[in-house]
C-alpha cells in the first residue's frame, strides 16, 4: 500500500510508548504525521521526557504529557487532557506499551515471582483496556475509531528468555478479541501488529536478541530482518479508513517467520 500525503488528515490521534527515535511507537507516529493526523504523545517518566518532547515537536504535536498506565488516575486524567485538546475527540489510539523486570527475562519462567508476574501483565496486557476504555467516548463522539496495539509471537509459542512477557502477550492478544468485540458496535476497530525482532531500548532487555535476530534472518522465508519502519506501516494500513473491516485481528510483520513449523 502506497500512503497518500492525507490519509490521515484531520484524524487525531494519542501515542503511547514512544522513547526515542528507534521506537516503534515513534515509527508508527511517523507514518500517521505524514498522512496529515495530528498527534499527541505520553512518555514514562524523566529519563525520556526531552526525547519525546523533541520527536512531537517535530510533526507539531499539540499535546506531551506523562502518563504511568498502572494509575487510574492518571490515565483519566490524559485523556481528559486529549479531549480538551482535540474538541472531545479522538480517532486513534496507539499502544507500545509493555513492561517485565530484566531479571525476569533472563532465567527461567518457573521462577517469576508473583509480584512482577502481575507486574507484566498489567504494564503490558491490561493497560490496553484501560487506555481503550478511556478513548472509547471520545470515539464514539468522532463516530468511530481505530487502536492497535504491539504483540509478538512469544505470545502463541515458548520463545527462550521471553518467559513472562510471552504470558503477557497472550493476555494481550485476548484482550484484543475481546475489546474488538465490546467496541465494535461503536465503529470503533481493535487490532495488533505482531513484529519480528526489532531493534529498540526495550530489546536490549531481552536476553538472546542478537540470538532471536539471527534466527528469523536464517529462517524466515523473506530472510531479512525488520524495522520500525516496516511495522509503521502495517500499522497505518490498520488504522487508516482502508482498514474499515479489519477489527480484532494480528496482522504479523516478521518476514513470514510465523508460518514457518522450524
Amino acid at each position: 500500500m502506497v500512503q497518500s500525503a492525507s490519509m490521515f488528515e484531520g484524524k487525531r490521534g494519542l501515542v503511547l510508548g514512544v522513547a526515542n527515535k528507534r521506537s516503534i511507537a515513534w515509527g508508527i507516529a511517523r507514518r500517521l504525521a505524514e498522512g496529515g493526523a495530528q498527534l499527541a504523545f505520553t512518555y514514562q517518566g524523566e529519563r525520556i521526557e526531552q526525547n519525546v518532547r523533541e520527536l512531537a515537536a517535530g510533526v507539531s504535536s499539540p499535546l506531551v504529557t506523562e502518563l504511568d498506565v498502572r494509575d487510574d488516575a492518571a490515565v483519566e486524567r490524559v485523556f481528559s487532557e486529549v479531549a480538551d485538546t482535540f474538541g472531545g475527540e479522538l480517532d486513534i489510539l496507539v499502544h507500545s506499551v509493555a513492561f517485565a523486570a530484566a531479571e525476569d527475562l533472563e532465567g527461567r519462567f518457573t521462577d517469576t515471582p508473583r509480584d512482577r508476574f502481575w507486574l507484566a501483565v498489567d504494564v503490558s496486557a491490561y493497560s490496553l483496556v484501560a487506555t481503550a476504555r478511556a478513548a472509547e467516548p471520545l470515539m464514539e463522539t468522532a463516530g468511530g475509531g481505530a487502536i492497535v496495539t504491539m504483540t509478538y509471537l512469544g505470545g502463541e509459542r515458548a520463545v527462550p528468555h521471553y518467559n513472562v512477557m510471552g504470558v503477557a502477550k497472550a493476555t494481550l492478544d485476548a484482550s484484543v478479541r475481546y475489546l474488538a468485540w465490546d467496541l465494535g458496535q461503536k465503529n470503533i476497530r481493535v487490532n495488533a501488529v505482531s513484529a519480528g525482532p526489532v531493534r529498540t531500548l526495550a530489546a536490549r532487555s531481552i536476553a538472546g536478541f542478537p540470538t532471536m535476530e539471527s534466527i528469523v534472518e536464517e529462517r524466515a522465508p523473506l530472510h531479512r530482518h525488520i524495522a520500525a519502519d516496516d511495522v509503521g506501516a502495517a500499522a497505518a494500513y490498520l488504522l487508516s479508513d482502508d482498514a474499515r473491516n479489519v477489527t480484532g485481528t494480528t496482522l504479523y510483520v516478521d518476514s513470514g517467520y510465523h508460518a514457518m513449523g522450524m
